[in-house]
């Protein structure tokens, strides 16, 4: 009987000490520098004609609302962001692309968006085309 009861307390200390590690990790959450945000500035002012944009969960949306009355953002003026570490996207009614804020709080797109986005590296996002033309070759990124 003895030896019963000190199996099941090692059995319950085991338990404990196991269900500790699994469950430590799953709440404390990501570490500090992913909660991050930073200021990121989009700059769509180069498109012509002006049109509107937006960053889907962040901004307010381009599609569903009456153009004249929507919140969305227009490209007639650049816009400051708070950002996490992560992926997005931009996207306007003929133009959209993903692209990436670091733990640095930097900006990183697809190469093959040279042509009409600039700013990797940088906290500023420049988006010089209306369309993905001029680039005509296949796109180097896929959203996910």
């Amino acid at each position: 009987m003895q030896t019963v009861k000190w199996s099941m307390g090692w059995c319950l200390v085991g338990w404990l000490l196991v269900s500790a590690t699994v469950i430590q990790p799953v709440a404390a959450g990501q570490p500090a520098a992913y909660q991050q945000e930073h200021a990121i500035t989009i700059d769509a002012t180069t498109i012509i004609p002006q049109s509107w944009w937006h960053v889907p969960g962040v901004t307010p949306s381009i599609y569903g609302s009456d153009p004249e009355s929507m919140d969305a953002y227009k490209t007639t003026e650049s816009r400051a962001l708070k950002l996490k570490p992560g992926k997005y996207k931009f996207g306007s009614f003929t133009f959209d692309f993903p692209f990436a804020v670091n733990l640095e709080g930097k900006l990183d797109f697809a190469q093959s968006l040279d042509q009409c986005v600039e700013g990797r590296g940088t906290q500023t996002l420049t988006i010089r085309c209306s369309r993905t033309y001029p680039h005509g070759g296949q796109r180097d990124y896929q959203y996910q």
